[in-house]
């Protein structure tokens, strides 16, 4: 045995078991994270029954989706406020969703399985995801048009299935024109009136010259004026058609209710849809879920914004940090004499990786967004003044925070990559003619670049999961615009941008909604880790190619 150990065998085995261990973890966890996030957008069975709490009182039609069940004791049962029998122990309770927020505050209740009645699925039960309020669980009655009914019973149905996606393709126009087109406007209007404030401030302009250039600007806000005009009434004619076309709903204990269709996202009948069918809906809303914008205090809707805000945020941070890391190590290495100085730097850049991120985030906000930005309104944007353009936070400065948190990463990696060259090769590109420079830049810095790049791909994996920092330098709950849009310069660096790490925190501990925003928790933190797993594989790519290069050529 004491030769066994001495081997070093225990140890392999342990290292072994650990690394197992680690990744049966870590797969666990990323498993346990998509069953909850990717089941949402399965279409669930609707059950319906009635519920009667107590003996004396009316029984209630309700009508849901079971989000979990539990086992509890009668007493905690009876602490929650549940009448249970005296002589039992144990309750079964579900939690319902039932939807309905506008007709109900509550659209998730507990009910205890000993007071519902038999289940049942109505085949016409019907699904309606809305704009506002949430979920909608009961039946259509009515299909009416301006006003009047038109079809009812099932034939409501299928006079509702042909209108619904007529009517979602003028939603989407009418957004569009809300969106982009009067977006576009607006924002050349607010082109022209900082136009006109620099033009009053400037008086160095000869008197004639001012007068024409107000007359041209004159004549471009009456085009403006125009074209909005034009398409306020587009925008008008639009809403008039969708508000022409609704429905009649009726909820599970006799409420009725109308609807609006442009009020309508989606509809579907889960209890009468088929697997191939439910298979589409999966598709089409996990699309949805992707390539749309949140509503609803983030807890409804897509995480397009948050994605986008994410991959752009990184690429600035490793367009900014790459260089600076990278030409900070040589000078470490190859130009900086040795001594306690650069000694001190070195620890310096260590002991910065370890500084924690809301340092970074504070530093962030004093000097990129109140000194950096400041000034650059003061002297950029004055006509803009008191609304700040860069001195607000941004996606600039959360990139730029970001690369000053991941620079030691960067920096150490390097230098790492240049020690293990070879002195050999330094001084036969020496011998041979070379400058120190032409050996540095030619052979050196390329032969060291998959360490730089395994720099970079620990700097993306830190960055792209941070939070804290950004909080204080550029991330918002909700950004109403893309950083790039069709409107010059397309590259809106001053604008606040959606993060998928802070959506997750938002919608996980301050939505006033938590049970509807737990699926899309996990189901946004299952997109943060496929992201951040995509950026690495790039990454890595790109430093394999590196290095299968160089060593082919090496040899």
């Amino acid at each position: 045995m004491k030769h066994w150990f001495q081997s070093g065998t225990p140890w392999i085995w342990l290292n072994a078991g650990a690394i197992a261990a680690s990744l049966v973890m870590v797969f666990g966890l990323i498993t346990m994270i998509a069953v909850n996030g990717l089941s949402f957008f399965w279409p669930s069975e609707v059950i319906e029954f009635e519920y009667q709490p107590a003996a004396d009182s009316e029984p209630r039609g309700v009508m849901g989706e079971i989000a979990r069940s539990e086992t509890m004791t009668a007493q905690a049962a009876r602490e929650a406020g549940f009448q249970v029998p005296e002589g039992q122990e144990i309750v079964v309770r579900h939690l319902i969703k039932r939807g309905n927020r506008d007709l109900d505050s509550r659209d998730f209740r507990w009910y205890l399985e000993d007071a519902m009645s038999e289940r049942r699925t109505p085949r016409d039960a019907v699904v309606l995801e809305r704009l506002q309020w949430g979920d909608f669980f009961g039946f259509i009655r009515e299909y009416r048009e301006d006003g009047e009914t038109v079809a009812e019973g099932e034939a409501a149905r299928t006079a509702f299935e042909q209108r619904i996606r007529e009517t979602r393709d003028l939603v989407q126009q009418l957004e569009r024109i809300e969106r982009v087109e009067i977006g576009q406007v607006n924002h050349q209007m607010e082109r022209v009136r900082l136009d006109r404030r620099g033009l009053e401030r400037d008086t160095s302009l000869p008197e004639e010259q001012r007068a024409q250039r107000h007359q041209e600007l004159d004549e471009e806000q009456a085009a403006l004026d125009a074209e909005y005009a034009e398409l306020e009434s587009e925008r008008n004619a639009l809403r008039e058609e969708v508000a022409r076309y609704a429905i009649v709903l009726e909820t599970a204990d006799g409420q009725r209710t109308t609807l609006a269709l442009s009020q309508i996202v989606n509809a579907w009948w889960p209890n009468d849809m088929s697997t191939a069918a439910k298979l589409r809906h999966y598709v089409g809303s996990f699309r949805d879920f992707m390539t749309g914008y949140p509503r609803e205090a983030n807890t409804e809707g897509g995480i397009l914004p948050a994605i986008f805000g994410t991959v752009l945020m990184v690429i600035l941070m490793s367009i900014v940090v790459t260089p600076f890391g990278v030409l900070a190590a040589i000078y470490l290495r190859e130009y900086a004499k040795q001594g306690p100085l650069v000694r001190i730097i070195r620890i310096s850049v260590n002991n910065l990786a370890g500084v924690p991120s809301i340092v970074f985030g504070v530093f962030g906000l004093g000097f990129f967004v109140y000194l950096v930005g400041g000034n650059i309104d003061q002297l950029f944007f004055q006509d803009a003044l008191p609304s700040p353009t860069f001195g607000s936070p941004a996606i600039i400065w959360a990139s730029l925070t970001l690369a000053l948190l991941t620079l030691p990463v960067v920096i150490v990696s390097t230098e790492e990559g240049l020690t293990r060259i070879g002195s050999s090769v330094r001084h036969g590109s020496l011998s041979l003619g070379a400058t120190k420079a032409e050996t540095l830049w030619r052979l050196i810095v390329p032969l060291s670049a998959p360490a730089m790049m395994t720099g970079l791909i620990l700097a993306v994996a830190r960055a792209a999961g941070e939070v804290a920092p950004l909080m204080l330098v550029g991330v918002v709950k909700l950004a109403p615009n893309l950083p790039v849009d069709g409107t010059f310069p397309y590259l809106h660096l001053d604008r606040a941008f959606m993060h998928l790490g802070y959506h997750i925190y938002d919608v996980g501990f301050k939505s006033p909604n938590v049970e509807a925003g737990r699926p899309l928790v996990y189901a946004t933190a299952l997109i943060l880790v496929l992201l951040i797993v995509v950026l690495n594989l790039t990454a890595i790519s790109i430093r394999n190619h590196l290095r299968e290069k160089y060593r082919a050529e090496s040899d």
